[in-house]
């Protein structure tokens, strides 16, 4: 029997999603998702959609009379919320995993305590508190914000005595965190799956490259040791374990300058340093968050051929319409995710650059900068 599918955001994860779930039809009849933006990217592949703020309880309500089975694109839906309604729809991941991973301070203590590393951690309940989570970490450090944050909005690194009150005063009064700053070499991610019947698998490692808090490419596999796949792999692995969640997992970490392995942060969601699944693997990050949530047997997560991943981010001098992207190149896969207005550092779309059967990663790399001008976004005159 085939199930209504919901989405929490129709953005360019849930239009992912979406597409997958088109070539699943014994599986999922139809999709439905909440997102606030009219004509958002899901609904442009064929998903119905509800207009409405990710936690509009009313909207969230709505969706779980229509759906068999509920999931999400992004981590801010009201977890209350969903668990109220799991009477009318299978939720995953539950309600209670999005609960402990949205909020970073329960994150990082679920984590702690189940033996898995993160960095040094307090919780932040006055300006004091900063101040005394300062003398005990030093400086730099990072003051986070406990919820809604995420392409490093709800962070501000603070690199001394005089940026104190300016980083309180920042998060106008939000829930947060200090965090003891990790001099890392490398950030690296895991993308794992879980199914209903405790089947885990995870993707390759890989290694991400940010500028300003933004993941600009993934380079897969990572240009790692052994002996860091393996840590990374089991700390996944063990992370997973202990989570319980059904679905694809974004697992975030920190190799740090003697080659240990601590975890940064976790999304309950596919990621975007998943994407270059699209072409590098059997079975993309999509489809296998999908068979997870639906309890099907998970996908084949070899990596096929090695490939870069370059997202492509709305110029900073301008916003507003763009020139359409086009690209045709052999081994060079365009994905644009339907959005009409492109603003400083918004993410458009990506570039998965594969390899041949010969080319290394430095070989790709070189690619990447050859394309790099023909994604930068130009306004319509």
């Amino acid at each position: 029997m085939t199930k209504v599918l919901g989405i929490i955001g129709g953005g360019q994860l849930g239009m992912m999603i979406a597409e997958s779930a088109k070539n699943m039809p014994e599986y999922i009849s139809k999709i439905i998702v909440i997102d606030p933006t009219e004509n958002c990217p899901a609904s442009q592949v064929g998903a119905e959609q509800i207009i409405a703020d990710f936690k509009d309880k009313k909207a969230i309500i709505d969706l779980a009379e229509k759906s068999d089975i509920i999931t999400y694109e992004i981590e801010s839906g009201d977890s209350d919320v969903l668990k109220s309604v799991e009477k009318n729809a299978e939720i995953n991941p539950s309600p209670d995993t999005l609960k402990i991973i949205q909020d970073k301070y329960l994150q990082k203590t679920f984590l702690s305590e189940n033996n898995i590393s993160v960095p040094d951690f307090i919780k932040i309940e006055s300006f004091e508190d900063v101040k005394e989570g300062l003398r005990r970490f030093g400086y730099p450090a990072l003051l986070k914000a406990r919820r809604d944050a995420y392409d490093g909005r709800g962070n501000f690194k603070i690199n001394s005595e005089e940026e104190v009150q300016k980083a309180f005063d920042y998060f106008k009064g939000q829930k947060l965190l200090l965090e003891k700053f990790v001099p890392f070499k490398m950030e690296v991610s895991v993308i794992a799956s879980r199914n209903t019947k405790g089947q885990i698998k995870a993707y390759p490692l890989v290694e991400n490259i940010h500028e300003e808090n933004i993941l600009r490419q993934t380079i897969a596999p990572a240009r790692v040791s052994k002996e860091v796949i393996e840590k990374a792999e089991n700390i996944a692995n063990n992370t997973m374990e202990v989570l319980k969640g059904a679905g694809v997992f974004g697992i975030e970490m920190f190799v740090t300058k003697d080659d240990n392995i601590v975890i940064n942060e976790i999304a309950p969601r596919v990621h975007n340093s998943g994407h270059h699944t699209l072409q590098s693997s059997k079975t993309s990050q999509f489809e296998q968050h999908l068979r997870a949530i639906l309890g099907l047997e998970l996908g084949e997560t070899t990596l096929i051929r090695p490939t870069i991943m370059y997202n492509i981010l709305g110029s900073k001098s301008f916003n507003g319409k763009y020139i359409p992207i086009t690209i045709s190149e052999s081994d060079v896969y365009l994905k644009m995710y339907g959005k009409e207005i492109s603003k400083p550092s918004r993410k458009l779309g990506h570039v998965n650059i594969v390899s041949n059967e010969n080319e290394t990663i430095d070989e790709l790399l070189k690619k990447v900068e050859s394309i790099k001008d023909k994604v930068i976004t130009k306004p319509i005159e």
